[in-house]
């Protein structure tokens, strides 16, 4: 009994012995990468699998003005996350024929709350394809806001201003293209 107990003991030892070797292993750090602060799910490198709607935007040369106002109004974290979104992105085209000086008076520190507005006046949170979007049909917007759907000689047609001229899927919804920014009625 007493040869059982010391080889019991000497089994306790070698486990605690080799344990604490381990964890002084794993504290040195050797072959073990540290961690690396870096953001939210828009950080993510991924070449391979479908782009999540900022990617899509980012991508596209007649988006930079979008892409901007939504980096400035720090909503690149919460489009980058699962969703599903549907995002109305109005092109640069559009963006120009704001009266002059709206972009940049909204691209100020002091406006934040204003592009935010806007911007979630363009998103709404499922993923709406075209051949859903119906005549008549009202869609609320992330802002609290609605927006009408109007189709006439099979354009669609949001507000009676803004035209859908492209649709890109995407891995957390689908980004529909437009001709015009949607301006959110006044509150």
């Amino acid at each position: 009994m007493k040869k059982y107990l010391q080889y019991s003991i000497l089994a306790l030892g070698i486990c605690i012995s080799s344990c604490n070797n381990e964890k002084k292993a794993d504290n040195t750090g050797a072959g073990i990468d540290a961690p690396v602060a870096t953001g939210g799910q828009e950080a993510v490198q991924d070449d391979v699998s479908q782009k999540d709607v900022v990617k899509v935007a980012m991508g596209s040369p007649d988006h930079t003005t979008l892409v901007a106002a939504v980096k400035q109004a720090d909503l690149v974290t919460s489009l980058s996350n699962a969703g599903p979104f549907t995002v109305f992105a109005p092109t640069n085209a559009a963006f120009d024929k704001l009266p002059a000086g709206t972009v940049d008076g909204l691209m100020k520190d002091d406006k934040k709350a204003d592009l935010q507005d806007i911007l979630q006046y363009h998103v709404t949170t499922s993923s709406l394809k075209t051949d859903f979007l119906t005549d008549g049909m009202n869609i609320g917007m992330v802002n609290g806001g609605n927006i009408t759907v109007s189709i006439k000689d099979g354009k669609i047609m949001l507000n009676g201003t803004a035209t859908i001229i492209a649709s890109v899927p995407a891995s957390n919804g689908i980004v529909h293209v437009i001709d015009a920014v949607l301006v959110p009625p006044a509150k």
